[in-house]
């Protein structure tokens, strides 16, 4: 029961905060839900008619009880603001296909203003409701419609414009035809009174504060809170729709009475589980308030991680760039400077923490949560993880060092970071992988960043392997994932320290391989270049079968240099005299053996690759007789 504690608590210390007062998505209140609302109907203090709109889709504030916020059919209407086929009485005289219950609406509405908690608005919607003319009104202002049989149409076949309310509500298949119900549209209401300048119901906080003490009078189930433990009153049902307004899963819920929930342990639900009222509807709230503030989703899968205090705290699922802005642009990175890019990096980072550290403190507690939902109706945490702030900042820059490199993901956005996990995601299985996959994914590379556990080897494999078959990927798909897979190699062999530059003095095989592979790229496409041809280059062709076969595979990049060497000795001497040189270097570094060695090349032979590149990227000092001095 530690996350409905900690989400009660996160509601109580929110709801007070200054800084998230205005928000668009704030904290309910108690005893309420919102659902998009479809008809605006205006009323006059006495409950007279004035006039009625269509609204697009619009979230609402209404009051409910624990059965109507979780209902999914029947007798269940919600106080105030509710669906027509609930509201209005004459709903069955214009042939409504839905069951009407407006005699449940209607009772419990009138209990509630007959109470000592009455409210003046909900006193004039009673009084307009029981009239029974808000299906006859709304045809009048044309905002419902029947047909020649003076029954409501399910579908628009005129050949007049469709009408504003067949646009906002939700399509239905029947046998083959597409139908919209309009006894489902929501109705909000909205009271007129002389000097009131308020006029919504839904944001009307004497109204809100009236429902809910009305509400708590009415509640007479009493027991222990398994979550305060104290004896207060206890909730019969759980709140639903924590990710979405029609999500019907719950977290918390025991109305199998008749199966097997509670496997002969209990008499009834509340000895299983005792959760206070107040307690479950506060924490539910902060729940749902969460997620759509901040939270990853991946279809039904969602991440949230929070602090209860309410501090701002860095997002787990974002790349450095997103999170930090960390940004550099690699062309302008001197040569001599390019050993000092990663601790230059890990400084930034660590100044940028330190802002985090000093606005949430060592002691504020952080909460990692994860749900997700294999049926529609059950909803579980698939992960949870509580921590103190000093401990989730030092593994989020944990995960922000070991895992960064050079990222290329486009024109715009470069940097020196770590990926996201949904771009992890994509570099292993492909930009068209299914939710399932992405979802497992992401659970786990949580470990990974929030536990400081070990990447996967085999995402690691699946990375460098996608990334290493050049020709099935586009050359920005590439360039994208060619910086993750770096990353990820570097972030899972952590203990060979590998710095985000080229390393002349590493001499391990895949690394002096990924090198020369390098080289030889860049003789071939700079003799292209002065052809004014383009093309992939055979490196980049063969970079594959390079990965698999490395020896035998650079004797055919070899020998295809002949001809591009022939070109630039005529138009770029110094050029190829450097490169050759630079060959001869990382060819004498090799063993013997290490050289003639057909085993497959690990990942490490793109980082050699990708540091020989960025090192060849900054141009020499070649001289300037025949170099053009724009090339």
């Amino acid at each position: 029961m530690s996350w409905l504690e900690k989400l009660d608590e996160t509601y109580q210390r929110c709801a007070r905060n200054p800084r998230f007062v205005g928000e668009t998505k704030s904290l309910l209140p108690i005893s309420h839900v919102t659902q998009q609302a479809h008809v605006e109907i205006v009323l006059d203090d006495q409950g007279k008619f004035r006039r009625a709109t269509v609204l697009p889709k619009v979230e609402t504030i209404l009051p409910a009880t624990e059965q109507s916020a979780g209902r999914s059919s029947g007798k269940a209407p919600h106080p105030l603001c509710d669906k027509i086929h609930y509201c209005a009485a004459d709903y069955p005289k214009y042939g409504g296909q839905k069951p009407g219950y407006y005699a449940e609406y209607a009772e419990q509405l009138s209990h509630w203003c007959e109470s000592n908690f009455s409210h003046a608005k909900a006193k004039a919607v009673l009084k307009y409701v029981s009239k029974g003319t808000i299906v006859a009104d709304l045809l009048r202002e044309k905002i419902l419609h029947v047909g020649d049989d003076g029954k409501l149409v399910t579908s628009w076949d005129s050949d007049a414009p469709e009408p504003d309310i067949f646009k906002y509500l939700a399509a239905k298949k029947e046998s083959g035809v597409t139908v919209r119900d309009q006894g489902d549209a929501l109705v909000r209401w909205r009271v007129e009174t002389v000097g009131i300048p308020l006029s919504a119901t839904w944001e009307d906080q004497d109204l809100m504060q009236a429902w809910i003490g009305f509400y708590a009078s009415q509640k007479q189930s009493r027991g222990l809170c398994q979550v305060t433990g104290e004896e207060s009153m206890l909730a019969d049902q759980h709140p639903a729709r924590l990710r979405h307004g029609g999500d019907k899963a719950k977290l918390i819920s025991s109305n199998d009475t008749s199966g097997f929930t509670f496997l002969g342990r209990f008499i009834d639900a509340d000895q299983a589980c005792g959760v206070g009222f107040d307690v479950t509807q506060r924490s539910h709230n902060a729940l749902r308030w969460l997620i759509g503030r901040q939270a990853y989703r991946t279809g039904d899968q969602v991440v949230v991680a929070w602090a209860v205090s309410g501090k701002q705290i860095p997002d787990p699922f974002k790349n450095s760039h997103e999170l930090f802005g960390i940004e550099t642009q690699q062309l302008d990175v001197e040569p001599a400077l390019q050993g000092d890019v990663g601790q230059a990096f890990g400084r930034k980072l660590a100044k940028l923490i330190a802002g985090y550290r000093a606005d949430l403190g060592s002691t504020n507690e952080i909460v990692v949560m994860g749900l997700d939902s294999a049926t529609p109706g059950r909803m579980a945490i698939t992960f949870y993880r509580e921590l103190r702030g000093s401990e989730f900042l030092e593994r989020v820059q944990a995960w922000h060092e070991n895992v960064a490199w050079f990222q290329h993901y486009s024109k715009e956005i470069r940097f020196i970071g770590a990926p996201s996990p949904r771009d992890i995601s994509e570099a292993a299985f492909g930009r068209r992988l299914d939710d399932t996959l992405r979802k497992a994914t992401v659970e786990r590379l949580l470990p990974c960043i929030i536990d400081g556990q070990t990447i996967p080897r085999d995402l690691v494999e699946s990375v460098v392997r996608r990334c290493c078959n050049r020709v099935g990927l586009e050359r920005w798909e590439w360039g994208k994932n060619l910086g993750i897979a770096c990353a990820l190699f570097r972030g899972y062999f952590t203990e060979r320290s590998y710095q985000m530059a080229l390393e002349t003095n590493r001499t391990s095989r895949d690394y002096l391989f990924g090198r020369l592979l390098a080289i030889a790229e860049q003789i071939e496409d700079r003799a292209l270049y002065l052809a004014g041809e383009r093309r992939d280059t055979s490196a980049a062709k063969l970079m594959q079968r390079f990965a698999d076969r490395p020896y035998s595979t650079w004797r055919t990049i070899e020998l295809s240099l002949g001809p591009y060497k022939t070109r630039l000795r005529a138009k770029r001497p110094s050029f190829l005299n450097e490169m050759g040189r630079q060959l001869d270097e990382v060819i004498g570094a090799f063993n013997e053996q290490d050289f003639t060695d057909e085993r497959r090349l690990s990942g490490e032979f793109l980082l050699g690759y990708h540091c020989q590149r960025q090192a060849l990227w900054t141009k020499p000092d070649l001289g300037t007789d025949e170099e053009d001095s724009d090339e």
